[in-house]
């Protein structure tokens, strides 16, 4: 005999939720032991964890103190470095009206810091020249010898005007000398202060190139927006830019001049902290201010390069006055008592649904623990993926969603138990009750989502761990009714305890008040005493509460005509 139609759907439904759990196991392991970024721990945010705090200073130009626009906007850009970073739930703050407090869950590594420390302006900046990052030469004798310290009577004035930022009459004398004896390696030669109105000396951030740049002639302010994608025409990882106005016309004057011209007089550098990010030719005249830097980019060398670009233009330089390790703000023991706090949720939901569903409670228990294990393991795959890190709030949001899932099976049960009184089996009952529960249970999830949704978007960064964890949830909530809840109850409807309306099941139709022969019609009352006939009492009264008017009067009249009595109660009648 073929396996019904709802048992082949029950049981294809678990196969996929099995293995979304072995994906989710996979993925995760492949991030722990391949990668080494990932834990079987999810990673804990910074009033858990404690972690790090770098305290910055800032300086303007003129010496005068920082506006508090300005401030808000060095806030924002430094918090979009971090996000940036794939640090979650970091911190940042002001404190004695010009200094910037970034508190960053866990130990910060070193690209972390720097990227936050990093707090010079963007530059753009014509290439005069380029050479290798060695300062030896190789002599008459084939040994290679360091060039000599820049004679300090070598001309260091330009013989004639420069006309622009990329007139080779810049370099001079004492300035090529000095390019020459430049140590791209040594820790003193730091050239993020040097002055924007002159040439500049410096290398790639990685030290494989060195240059010699013109004056500043735009700035990463002139920058709106950096965005990295792949080209359509040859596939190939790009950074696209979008100057504001001033900077569409200063560069497209600048693109004017360069394009054409020969290698390197046709580069263009962006310089942050004095280090050259990436000196492409200029290719072609480009008037719209929506330039693309192309090259041998991967997907993540072009990420890296359209974050720096984005977030480069500080309207501070900063100073940094302390790193230190901070211990967390509240610790294992608010943790603790918001496990404990959730345990005892968890606790009160499973015995409520013992008491009042019986056997059902435990196909509830069983989608709690599987949602546990889904939510466990997505967790700690976000954290190594994006970032994310488990706040106190976001231990509330979990807690929270145990109360709204809680709702999700009293819907479903509730219907099931009304199929069961209007006389249907308790296949049947399963199916027809899914069928309709299901337009409630969606209606009130999407609900739920929004609001996360809403709140993630409008809330302060304290509260968004609340929002994430809760849509997370949420949705992780309607898949484990879709995968687990329904198609046990669907298997479990044909073994003999629930089909056959046990006591205990939770599904006994004589204890719900089952007692229709059909709509308006009702089984003879059978007269008993003793307990049984309480309990066939407590089922007419049950089944006569629950119907319509109609109803009533059509049992009236059928009661009537057959001379039979029935069992009726009026609005208010206990």
């Amino acid at each position: 005999m073929a396996t019904s139609t709802p048992v082949r759907h029950a049981w294809r439904a678990l196969t996929g939720l099995l293995a979304i759990v072995a994906i989710l196991v996979g993925i995760n392991a492949l991030g722990v032991y391949a990668f080494g970024k990932s834990s079987w721990l999810p990673s804990l945010a910074l009033d858990l964890q404690g972690g790090t705090q770098i305290v910055l200073e800032a300086q303007t130009e003129n010496g005068a103190d920082p506006s508090t626009e300005q401030m808000q906007q060095a806030v924002t850009i430094i918090r979009q470095r971090v996000d940036a970073s794939g640090v979650g739930e970091a911190d940042v703050t002001t404190q004695s009206g010009n200094q910037i407090v970034v508190q960053i869950p866990g130990q910060a590594d070193e690209e972390t810091r720097n990227r936050i420390e990093a707090s010079a302006q963007l530059q753009l900046r014509a290439v005069l020249y380029t050479g290798a990052p060695a300062n030896t030469f190789v002599g008459d004798d084939g040994n290679e010898t360091p060039y000599p310290t820049p004679d300090p009577t070598l001309q260091s004035t330009p013989t004639s005007s420069p006309t622009s930022g990329s007139d080779p009459a810049w370099i001079t004398p004492a300035l090529f000398a000095e390019f020459q004896a430049y140590d791209c390696s040594d820790p003193a030669n730091d050239p993020a202060n040097e002055p924007k109105d002159e040439p500049l000396i410096t290398c790639e951030a990685d030290g494989s190139v060195k240059y010699i740049l013109g004056p500043v002639e735009l700035d990463g302010s002139s920058i709106d927006d950096a965005t990295f994608g792949l080209q359509t025409n040859n596939n190939q990882w790009a950074v696209n830019l979008q100057f504001d106005a001033d900077g569409t016309t200063t560069f497209g004057e600048i693109s004017k001049r360069l394009y054409g011209a020969t290698a390197p007089l046709n580069q263009f550098a962006f310089v942050l902290d004095g280090y050259v990010l990436s000196a492409p030719s200029m290719n072609a005249q480009i008037l719209d201010g929506k330039p693309s830097i192309t090259g041998n980019f991967t997907q993540e060398s072009a990420k890296v390069l359209a974050d720096q670009l984005k977030y480069g233009a500080l309207p501070l330089s900063f100073t940094v006055v302390s790193s230190d390790s901070i211990s967390a703000t509240l610790g294992s023991q608010q943790l603790m008592i918001g496990l404990i706090a959730g345990l005892i949720g968890l606790a009160l939901v499973a015995l409520y649904s013992l008491i009042v569903y019986r056997a059902l409670g435990f196909i509830i228990i069983a989608s709690l623990v599987v949602m546990a294990v889904l939510t466990y393991l997505t967790l700690c795959i976000l954290a190594w993926r994006m970032g994310f890190r488990l706040s106190l709030a976001g231990v509330a949001g979990l807690i929270v969603t145990i109360g709204f899932t809680a709702d999700s099976f009293i819907v479903y049960f509730e219907r099931i138990r009304d199929e069961l009184r209007d006389g249907k089996s308790i296949t049947a009952a399963v199916e027809d009750g899914w069928g309709r529960a299901k337009r409630t249970i969606y209606i009130s999830k999407s609900i739920n989502i929004l609001a996360a949704v809403v709140l993630y978007i409008l809330a302060d960064a304290t509260v968004k761990g609340f929002a994430f964890t809760l849509g997370l949830t949420t949705a992780i909530d309607v898949l484990i009714f879709i995968l687990f809840t329904h198609p046990v109850l669907q298997l479990l409807a044909r073994t003999r305890f629930f089909g056959s309306g046990h006591p205990l099941s939770g599904l006994d139709p004589t204890a719900l008040g089952a007692v229709y022969r059909g709509r308006a019609q009702f089984r003879d009352p059978v007269l008993t005493t003793g307990t049984a006939g309480r309990r066939n009492a407590k089922s007419r009264g049950e089944a006569a509460r629950r119907q319509t008017i109609a109803e009533r009067k059509q049992a009236e009249q059928t009661a009537a005509e057959s001379g039979k009595p029935v069992t009726t109660v009026k609005e208010g009648d206990e």
